[in-house]
């Protein structure tokens, strides 16, 4: 009768294993589609018109006058297949003005322009001019300005094969307690023009792994943190600019999640006429993130 009952205790023992085992291979399922979702969301991005796959161009603005088209006596030399003689881009102090030679195409929101000023991409809508597949407007980077130009046709979109990524692993999506400053830290951030940008953080994002402690100055942007990081892979295994991370605002207690299979590249990754930010001194991590987007190609 005892060993019957010894028996029955190993018989219900297995099936809570396997009970178990079964939620838990059913949980990690979910969590790989919910990341390879996000992965081809990311990829369709990339592609989509405002893109970062179809920069073909930028071109910083001086004072005064500036010539723009395909033909080389140009001030700004778009690619071939532009039109040779465009127009001028008038930069008067903070005011650009784009005026457009008789004879040749070119449309705002579908009307044909001939003198137009245009507002910047720090404005709530840029300006974006049209002719054939191209498209173009201005940035503003600290105190210079810029045309950036995309061609809807260009070949890496075209012949874009995708992006490697490290294997998706659950020990990469780790807790975070939000620790705030007492006074909001002023990050100094270096861009790939340079440049140095100013930003602020109110805390810092401490998380564990492998029973160490690590830390993150993050970003507002809207309802989510924004974070630029570098590790021990970056330049190497990843691009050597750092990759990208969104994560949730903390909860009540001060906790969030940060997900580094979901660490992106930056839009340097893909071409050289983005002017992206780098990691802020805080934000290298002294170990090996082997999780998320692995570097494209060669980088830039």
């Amino acid at each position: 009768m005892k060993l019957k009952k010894f028996s029955w205790f190993f018989v219900l023992l297995f099936i809570l294993i396997g009970c178990s085992s079964g939620e838990r291979n059913e949980k990690d399922l979910i969590y790989k589609k919910e990341i390879n979702k996000w992965r081809n969301r990311r990829i369709t991005n990339l592609k989509r018109d405002n893109g970062w796959l179809n920069l073909v161009g930028l071109y910083w603005l001086k004072q005064g006058a500036n010539t723009f088209g395909s033909d080389k006596a140009n001030d700004i030399v778009f690619p071939s297949g532009a039109p040779k003689l465009i127009g001028k881009f008038i930069l008067n102090g903070n005011s650009i003005t784009a005026k457009i030679n008789n004879g040749v195409d070119v449309f705002h929101k579908g009307s044909k322009v001939t003198t137009i000023t245009l507002k910047d991409d720090m404005s709530p809508e840029a300006t974006v001019l049209a002719v054939g597949p191209f498209r173009f407007f201005v940035i503003k980077r600290g105190d210079r300005y810029g045309i950036r130009l995309r061609n809807l046709d260009a070949p890496l979109v075209k012949n874009f094969k995708g992006i490697k990524y490290f294997p998706i692993d659950k020990k990469w999506r780790v807790k975070a307690k939000f620790e705030k400053y007492n006074t909001p830290k002023i990050l100094s951030i270096p861009t790939e023009i340079g440049t140095i940008e100013e930003d602020t953080s109110f805390g810092r994002l401490k998380f564990n792994i492998d029973g160490k402690t690590y830390g993150l100055d993050p970003i507002n942007a809207d309802k989510k943190f924004f974070i630029i990081l570098a590790d021990e892979t970056s330049g190497s295994e990843t691009y050597g600019g750092g990759r990208f991370l969104y994560a949730s605002k903390p909860d009540s207690t001060g906790t969030t999640i940060i997900d580094f299979n979901k660490a992106y590249n930056p839009p340097c990754a893909f071409t050289k006429f983005a002017t992206c930010p780098l990691p802020p001194k805080n934000n290298y991590l002294k170990m090996k993130i082997t999780a998320g987007e692995k570097v494209y190609g060669h980088g830039h």
